[in-house]
């Protein structure tokens, strides 16, 4: 039985998918990786994912996107998304350690696993 395999976007794209979240990968073709998002499967341009084996245990910076929708202007230029359930959090200051408003997980926060390059 192969390994199962996660891909987030590695660039600041809108393909349907919350940037700097990890998804199950249905299935990898030469040109894209099928990920699982809400029990729908999303073609992802396979050279636009990073690939991993194991999910992260710390939430993932991401600095605002360009085109961001439902992301409240409070936020500023960067947020937080969960390890476990891909919830967004915003950031105050610079915590250690974050618990989902929404899975209730207390994670460490992943200064140093920006989903792109720090600002």
């Amino acid at each position: 039985m192969a390994e199962t395999q996660w891909a987030r976007l590695a660039e600041d794209a809108n393909y349907g998918v919350r940037r700097g979240a990890w998804y199950r990968v249905a299935e990898l073709t030469s040109s894209d990786a099928v990920v699982d998002v809400n029990h729908k499967q999303v073609a992802l341009p396979r050279q636009s994912v990073k690939l991993r084996t194991k999910l992260p245990k710390a939430w993932t910076i991401v600095p605002r996107p360009r085109d961001a929708r439902h992301v409240p202007e409070t936020w500023a230029d960067k947020y937080a998304v969960c390890p476990s359930c891909r919830n967004r959090a915003a950031l105050v200051g610079n915590p250690h350690t974050l618990r989902c408003a929404r899975c209730s997980g207390v994670f460490q926060v992943a200064w140093e696993e920006w989903f792109l390059a720090a600002p």
